[in-house]
C-alpha cells in the first residue's frame, strides 16, 4: 500500500510531492555519477506544510519523507516513489529510519536544547538513506532561540538534507524561515472523504464512519478516535451537554471544573501509559544497579531531572490538547445553532443532538450565538497565553450563560 494512501482529500499536494520525489532521485543520481543535476527541478531543500487542524500536515510530510527514502526497485522502471513496502518506506512511516529525525513539541514550545542536536545532525551525510530528513511537526511552537537555530540550518543547508516544517498557517512561522521554504497549503478533507477512509482503512461500519466524520468536520484522527473509542464518544457527549447546563453561576463554575478535570484525567492516563516506561528505559540505559534498590550511578541526576521536566511539560500539553478538542466540539455546537437560526442549508454536524440544538436556537438569536462562539475562541487564546485552565474555562462558561 503506497504511503500516499494515508493522505485524505489532498490529491493536488500528492501530485506535487510525487513529482518532487522523482526529481530528488535525479539529483541523487547526478551527485553519485558526477554529472550535472536537472536544470529545472521540483525538489528543494526546505518545505512548509500548512493547513487547518485535521488536514494531515504531519501525515503528508511523513509520506513525503518516506517517498524520498523509498528504495523500491520499481522506481528505476518509472514506478511511483513511496511504495510503502520497502525498508526505506516502512522505517520512515513507523519512525525508526536512521536518517529521518522528527521534532515534536513536548510542552507549549520547542526549546533550543531540543533543536541543537537535530540542527547538528542536519549537516551530516545520510547514514543509510538517500536523504537526511528533518521533520518538525510543530513549527509554530519554535521559540525565538530555536527558530533562529533552524533559520541558520535552512539558510545554509547541507546538500543532501531536507527540512519539512508543519504549521497551521504561514503567519505562524518566522518570515525569514518561510521565505526559504516551498509552501504547500492543505485543505480540510470533505466529510465523505474522511468517512470513506475510515471504512476502507479501519473497517468501520459506513453509518458510524459518516457520523464520526460529520461530527469532527473532516478531522481524520479525531474522526477515527470517535468512531473506535467509546470513552471519546462519552467525553464528547458530556461536552455537548454543557450549553444546556449554564443556567446559573453555580452551574457555570461546576461545568468548568468538570471540563478541566476531564482534561487533567486524559493527561494522567497518557502519563501512566508512557512515563513509567520511559523512566525505566532511561534508568536501565544509564546503568541503574540491580540489587541496590535501583540506585542510580553518580552524575545521572541531571538526565533524570530533564526527563521529569519533559514529562511534566507533556502532561500540560496533553491537557491543553484535550481542552482544544472540547472547545472545538463546543464551537461546532454553536455553529449548528447559528445555522438553524439563520435557516441555512448547511449540513448539521451534530445531527444526533438536533433537539438540543433547536432548543438553544429557539431560546436566543444569532447575535448571542456569535458572542458565544467568540467567547470560546477567547478561551483558546487565553490558554495560548498560559492562563490557568480553570480560570479561562470559567470565564468562558460565564460568557456562554450571558450570551
Amino acid at each position: 500500500m503506497p504511503v500516499w494512501d494515508d493522505l485524505v482529500g489532498q490529491e493536488r499536494v500528492r501530485a506535487q510531492l510525487t513529482a518532487a520525489a522523482r526529481d530528488a532521485d535525479a539529483l541523487v543520481t547526478a551527485a553519485a555519477e558526477g554529472t550535472e543535476p536537472p536544470a529545472a527541478s521540483k525538489m528543494t531543500h526546505a518545505w512548509l506544510f500548512t493547513g487547518p487542524p485535521g488536514s494531515g500536515r504531519a501525515t503528508v510530510a511523513r509520506a513525503f519523507a518516506a517517498a524520498l527514502q523509498c528504495t523500491s526497485p520499481d522506481r528505476a522502471l518509472g514506478g511511483e516513489p513511496g511504495c510503502g513496502f520497502c525498508d526505506g518506506c516502512h522505517t520512515t512511516m513507523v519512525g525508526t529510519h536512521a536518517d529521518v529525525s522528527t521534532v515534536v513539541a513536548v510542552g507549549s514550545q520547542i526549546l533550543v536544547d531540543a533543536m541543537r542536536d537535530t540542527v547538528r545532525k542536519s549537516y551530516t551525510s545520510p547514514a543509510t538513506g538517500r536523504w537526511q530528513v528533518i521533520l518538525v511537526e510543530d513549527a509554530e511552537r519554535l521559540n525565538e532561540k530555536s527558530a533562529n537555530a533552524v533559520l541558520k540550518a535552512v539558510e545554509e543547508p547541507a546538500p543532501r538534507t531536507v527540512w519539512l516544517l508543519c504549521s497551521p498557517s504561514v503567519e505562524d512561522v518566522l518570515p525569514t524561515i518561510r521565505s526559504r521554504c516551498r509552501h504547500l497549503n492543505l485543505s480540510t478533507p470533505s466529510v465523505a472523504a474522511v468517512a470513506d477512509v475510515l471504512v476502507r482503512r479501519d473497517g468501520i461500519e459506513p453509518p458510524v464512519a459518516l457520523a464520526a466524520a460529520r461530527a469532527t468536520q473532516g478531522h481524520v484522527d479525531r474522526a477515527r478516535r470517535l468512531a473506535t473509542d467509546e470513552g471519546a464518544r462519552e467525553r464528547r457527549a458530556t461536552v455537548l451537554k454543557l450549553p444546556l447546563r449554564v443556567a446559573d453561576v453555580g452551574a457555570c463554575l461546576k461545568a468548568a471544573q468538570e471540563l478541566v478535570d476531564a482534561a487533567a484525567e486524559d493527561a494522567k492516563q497518557v502519563a501512566e501509559e508512557v512515563d513509567t516506561k520511559e523512566t525505566e528505559e532511561l534508568r536501565a540505559a544509564l546503568g541503574a544497579a540491580a540489587g541496590t534498590g535501583g540506585r542510580m550511578p553518580r552524575g545521572t541526576a541531571g538526565v533524570m531531572k530533564e526527563l521529569e521536566d519533559n514529562q511534566k511539560r507533556r502532561r500540560t500539553r496533553t491537557q491543553r490538547n484535550s481542552l482544544d478538542v472540547a472547545l472545538s466540539d463546543l464551537t461546532g455546537f454553536y455553529r449548528d445553532v447559528l445555522a438553524l437560526q439563520l435557516g441555512s442549508n448547511l449540513a448539521i454536524a451534530n445531527e444526533d443532538i438536533r433537539q438540543d440544538l433547536e432548543r438553544v436556537a429557539r431560546a436566543s438569536g444569532p447575535e448571542r450565538t456569535l458572542r458565544r462562539i467568540e467567547a470560546i475562541i477567547a478561551c483558546g487564546e487565553a490558554l495560548d497565553r498560559n492562563v490557568a485552565p480553570l480560570l479561562a474555562v470559567e470565564a468562558m462558561t460565564m460568557a456562554l450563560r450571558a450570551g
